[in-house]
């Protein structure tokens, strides 16, 4: 299967692309590069032919020959998307209906779209599943759900949809990622020997290990098509619904001498615990492989053998709001979140190679 993987070059995509390769996808990478500067690692495997291009200038020759589409290059979190809401909506919800539109017409036969567990939002002490009411905090969780919305009226027989909304990733990966929660308070305990929390971390959130997405999304596009048409999907597992305390926790006792402490109340009261029983039974070869625990230990022993620094910890494009506002502020991006004609960036294909 001809695969389209739009984000390729981000935190997920970045470990999505190996694991396709492997069950024998033929794939191409489509990213505008905004996280390029650095790796945080080189993990020496082959990288796809790349359309190095912003998602709304997409066009229906960049869908040509192309079986299926994995939809992740978005804004890619609530701070990034609060930055500038207007784009966010722009790009986050029009570009990516668009996309599936063009998919559609192209003659693309799956559709894979990376939602989150974010459009649950604030929910009661229950656990919510795909069919709880939704309750989105942010204009990133918003889009999500404007996008299924509409996507979802798209889906036919010949143009198969699936909805993928995944628990808070974390993991080590090339492209990576210290503004989510475990790999941040990891970064934390490395560098600092603490983790001082601003709140109580009393709020529940559910985890998933990056690679654990990935292979959701092959499992989905190796599926049967009854098992996954038109069809959403919590990604994670029901036992990996952690309190923020004890994520802290956790990745202190892996990280030795870490001391933890506790705030108040926190004012972002997101907080919600997910059931992931129905993907299980749709897709029976999944099983989240990963942990918390283990999560936390994978991080430790990368850190440690790549002798990792706080400038390292603290490097803008390890942290995407961060990394927006330096483009922004070095007029590299426009106020709409384009590149300017003195970036050396633009609608180029970059060749296949292989990272050393």
């Amino acid at each position: 299967m001809r695969v389209l993987v739009t984000g390729n070059n981000g935190y997920l995509g970045s470990l999505l692309v190996p694991e396709l390769m492997r069950h024998e996808h033929d794939v191409v990478g489509l990213d505008t590069d905004f996280y390029a500067d650095q790796a945080f690692y080189r993990a020496g495997v082959n990288t796809p032919t790349t359309i190095v291009k912003d998602l709304r200038s997409v066009d229906s020759t960049d869908l040509d020959c192309i079986d299926a589409v994995v939809h992740m290059a978005e804004l890619s979190n609530d701070p990034a998307g609060e930055l500038a809401p207007a784009i966010t909506y722009e790009i986050n919800h029009q570009a990516s209906v668009r996309l599936a539109e063009l998919a559609k017409r192209a003659g693309v036969k799956r559709f894979v779209y990376m939602s989150s567990c974010s459009v649950y939002g604030i929910a009661s002490d229950d656990f919510v599943d795909e069919e709880s009411p939704l309750n989105p905090q942010t204009a990133y969780g918003v889009c999500k759900t404007l996008v299924e919305r509409d996507v979802r009226t798209m889906a036919s027989d010949e143009f198969v949809v699936t909805f993928l909304r995944n628990a808070t990733a974390y993991g080590a990966s090339q492209r990576m990622r210290f503004d989510v929660v475990l790999n941040n308070l990891a970064g934390l305990a490395w560098t600092t020997k603490k983790i001082a929390m601003t709140s109580d971390g009393t709020p529940w959130r559910p985890l998933v290990h990056a690679l654990d997405i990935a292979q959701a999304i092959t499992a989905v596009l190796n599926a049967p098509i009854d098992a996954v048409a038109n069809q959403i999907f919590n990604v994670g597992d029901t036992e990996h619904n952690y309190r923020v305390r004890e994520i802290a926790g956790i990745v202190a006792e892996v990280f030795p001498d870490c001391e933890v402490t506790f705030g108040p109340t926190d004012p972002d009261n997101r907080s919600y615990r997910v059931s992931f029983d129905k993907i299980r039974k749709h897709l029976p070869g999944f099983k989240c492989r990963w942990d918390a625990r283990r999560g936390a230990q994978q991080l430790f022993e990368l850190f440690k053998r790549i002798d990792m620094t706080e400038e390292v910890f603290r490097y803008r494009t390890f942290t995407r709001l961060k990394q927006l506002q330096y483009l922004i502020r070095t007029g590299q991006i426009d106020d709409s979140f384009f590149w300017t004609e003195t970036s050396s960036s633009s609608s180029v294909l970059c060749a296949s190679q292989s990272s050393r």
